[in-house]
């Protein structure tokens, strides 16, 4: 017997359809096989697909790719809590989540903002690594590692924006990600974020990226707020606070789809 499974699609980072970072959401009675949540993802063909299952207190969360499950991800938990807030009649203005890879999360609603609460990373400067470095016609200033990505640090907003990496020496990385940054000309920072070894090549807005870009910036800067821009072509703006070991994410989210999968 054929099963329906409700699916929504959300542009998470942004006030309007088309822009920020697109993400499916399907919130379950209980957990499909693996492989099935693989196969719903790699069929989507969006950057995240959210998934979650109701608990006692909470919702555990995981998060794939078109090619693989990843351990955080900002933009598709934003884009759940605006389904579970405006779809599902949640009671309050917090939603608790608890993500087996990545601990206990939530996401509070102010009006048409919602902030992500989630664990900083802690980063430390390296050298190279060389098959990194490669991927760029102009090198970065410094380099750090964090938990899961590269960070690389550029002088200029224009050499970001400028950007244009070899996704096929990147995709030889065993990071999850890389992202390249710089101060910005109207906002404190701006980024982007390559993830072609998770199936990626450059993701719109990366909120979980912001956990490594936010404790940096901030102690870069010597500010706690700081406003962000992530310079993809759909591009996305994101508010972060940097409290010790946990940062805030604020944005916005608009509902672009509602359907059904039958499998």
């Amino acid at each position: 017997m054929k099963e329906k499974i409700k699916i929504f699609q959300i542009d998470a980072f942004t006030d309007r359809v088309f822009g920020g970072n697109p993400a499916a959401v399907c919130v379950l009675d209980q957990w499909l096989p693996d492989q099935v949540m693989q196969n719903i993802s790699t069929e989507n063909n969006l950057s995240e697909t959210a998934f979650a299952v109701k608990r006692e207190f909470d919702y555990e969360i995981r998060w794939f790719t078109p090619t693989t499950e990843v351990a955080l991800c900002g933009h598709a938990t934003l884009a759940l809590a605006h389904v579970l807030f405006n779809f599902f009649e949640h009671p309050d203005n917090t939603i608790n989540f608890f993500s087996r890879h990545s601990g206990a999360l939530s996401v509070i609603k102010k009006g048409e903002f919602l902030t992500l609460d989630f664990p900083s990373d802690k980063i430390k400067q390296v050298a190279g690594p060389q098959e990194i470095l490669n991927a760029f016609s102009t090198q970065p200033l410094e380099t750090y590692q964090g938990k899961t990505d590269f960070l690389l640090l550029f002088k200029s907003q224009k050499e970001i924006e400028q950007a244009e990496p070899d996704m096929a020496i990147l995709k030889k990385s065993k990071a999850r990600g890389i992202m390249i940054t710089a101060p910005g000309e109207e906002v404190d920072f701006v980024s982007r974020f390559f993830a072609p070894g998770s199936g990626v090549d450059e993701d719109p807005v990366t909120g979980s990226a912001h956990t490594t870009l936010t404790p940096f910036w901030s102690k870069k800067l010597n500010k706690k707020s700081l406003h962000a821009k992530q310079l993809s072509s759909r591009g996305g703006d994101l508010l972060c606070e940097y409290l010790d070991d946990r940062v805030n994410i604020t944005g916005q989210a608009v509902t672009y789809l509602i359907g059904e999968i039958i499998i």
